[in-house]
This record gives C-alpha cells, structure tokens and sequence, in this order.
C-alpha cells in the first residue's frame, strides 16, 4: 500500500485542540457562575448569574463532545490509557456536569427547595472545574504505560500537584466567570463582579506561579523544553503576564467587555504554553501523536464529516450569542 500523500494525524490534532481550548473558554465561564454563585451577595444577583448564561451553557458543552469524540476516532490509544488512569477523575467531571445542569432546570421551578438547587448548581459546577483541573495536572504527570497499557493505579492521578492544578483551574473559571457577569450585569450586581477580579487575578497568578516553578521538577522533559537554551516559547508566559496586566488596567478603568477578553488571551497563552511543553507527547512520557494516531483511512472519513460539523457549530454557536448579546436582568430569562 503507498504512503498517504497528507499525514492527517496533525490536522487532527489541532482540531482536537482547538475543541478543547473553545470548551475551556466557553463552558469556563459558566463553570465560573457556579463556582461564584454561593458567594453572591442576594438571590437576585444569583438570578442575573443564572440568566446570564441560561440560554448558551447547554451549547457550549457542545466543544467538549467534539473534543471527546475528535479523541476517540483520531487517537484511541489515548482513549485506552486516559479512561483506566481517570475513571474517578472524568467521573466526578461528569457527575459535576450533570448537577449543574439539573439545578439549571429544577431551580426555576421551586420555591421552597430553593436553595437545594443553590448549592446543587455551586458544588456541581465547583467538582467539574477542580476535576478538569486535576485531569490537566495528571497529564502534565505523565501516566505508567506498558506496552500501551496503562499499567498504574486508580488513584496515580490524584497527587499534591493535581490537586494544585485542579484549584487553579476553579481560581481561573471564577475569574472568568467574573469578568463576564461584568460584560453582562449592571448596578449593584456588577460591582460585585467588579470587586472579584482583582483578589482572583492574584491567586491565578500566584498558583500559576508556584506550578511554573513545580512543573520542571515533575517532568524532567519539561525542563528541558523551556530551559535548553533560548527558545520562541518563553513569549508566551511573558504574553500571559501581560494579559493579567490588561485584566488589572481594564477593571481598575471600570471598562466592560475589554475585562472578559484580556481574561480569555490570559487562558489561551497558558493552555499553548502547556501545549508546547508537551510536544509531541499526548500520552506522556511515552507516546506521541503518531504512536497514538488511527488508520489514515479512519482519519479522513471522519475528517470529511467533521469539514461540514465544525463550520454549523460555529455559526449557531455565534448566532445564539448574537441573539442573546447585552445586559441581562433578574426577570427575563428564556424560562
């Protein structure tokens, strides 16, 4: 059989990323809602939280299916050895999912139970976020491989790191979540939000910090990567200083939506700085994108497919928040 003209395993894998890195904005800010929501001074502002992302969160989860299953057809190898490593991991991800979207439904309709979809909504949306966090922390890890097995125990991903890198996420999705109930709130609501920022933008960059210096000494690969010399990617961390630095000019300047994008660059230069120091590997430390990939034959089926799913996600996904851009008020919301 001749070679493929196009190696199609490295079209596959930006796509896969950008599913990730698009759920990780989108979904990041209504994770961010919950995570915020108990804190919030009155059930009128935790009314406006709701209603600000009533009719996109459902949506925005979308990405995480495209990821997921984008992973599964292009690279199962991957599949084979994250689901024995993360069972509790993606298990408690997805029982924080389904919380949180239950208390979206129920909490609308009671009266007296209120409050149980309350906490229902906070707790589901802050296990989700420390979950992905704590996924994350294990990859950067690395997973006990043989003869591409995962061969470690069920709790290998659970470790002080993870731990770290899960609550730095839930600091991040509060940050984000904050900036954008300033794009979409006003009034006393918005000040709130306002108030937020500041404090979140320095426990994000201090654990941000503290992993920076700690991932070195937990991959030696890492290491390697960023202190072999001079190298292109020491831009990004002094790119995602300066997004943290426009997150603090524009909220000290009361600006609205300037807040949510300096928050989203700040997000997308850490997650290509995490990307870069793993290159190639996306079973670390053992295996790289072509040991994991699929049958060229399975890669562009699928592919043709994806060339017609991806451009319909983006324009309703673009269209539904047109339709819905602009401030929100505790009374109208689509329920």
């Amino acid at each position: 059989m001749s070679e493929p003209i196009f190696d199609l395993t490295y079209i596959w894998a930006a796509i896969i990323a950008f599913g990730v890195i698009m759920y990780v904005l989108m979904d990041g800010f209504d994770l961010g809602q919950g995570i915020l929501f108990m804190f919030a001074p009155s059930d009128h502002d935790r009314d406006i939280m709701m209603n600000s992302i009533a009719p996109v969160w459902d949506g925005n989860e979308t990405w995480l299916v495209l990821g997921g299953a984008g992973l599964l057809a292009a690279f199962p190898l991957v599949y084979s050895i994250f689901l024995p490593a993360l069972y509790i991991g993606v298990f408690l991800l997805l029982a924080g999912l389904i919380f949180r979207g239950v208390a979206f439904e129920f909490r609308f309709k009671a009266h007296s139970s209120r409050y149980l979809w309350n906490w229902s909504f906070a707790i589901g949306s802050t296990v989700a976020a420390f979950a992905q966090g704590a996924v994350v922390g294990a990859y950067i890890q690395g997973f006990e491989t043989e003869n591409m097995r995962y061969v470690g125990g069920a709790l290998d991903w659970l470790t002080p790191f993870t731990v770290l890198t899960g609550i730095g996420l839930v600091a991040g999705y509060a940050l984000l979540g904050a900036t954008w109930l300033i794009m979409k709130s006003e009034g006393s609501t918005q000040q709130w939000a306002y108030k937020l920022v500041k404090p979140l933008l320095a426990v994000v960059l201090l654990i941000f910090v503290v992993i920076s210096i700690w991932t070195p000494f937990v991959d030696e690969f890492v290491a390697n990567r960023w202190f072999d010399g001079v190298s292109p990617i020491w831009l990004l961390p002094i790119l995602g200083l300066a997004s943290a630095f426009w997150i603090y000019r524009s909220v000290s300047q009361r600006r609205e939506g300037t807040p949510f994008v300096a928050t989203m660059a700040l997000f997308v230069f850490t997650y290509l700085g995490l990307l870069a120091s793993k290159w190639p590997y996306v079973v670390p430390p053992s295996y790289t994108l072509a040991d994991a990939a699929s049958a060229h034959e399975s890669q562009l089926f699928l592919l043709i497919g994806l060339l017609f799913v991806i451009p319909i996600v983006l324009v309703y996904t673009a269209w539904t928040y047109w339709v819905f851009r602009g401030k929100v008020k505790a009374d109208q919301g689509y329920h």
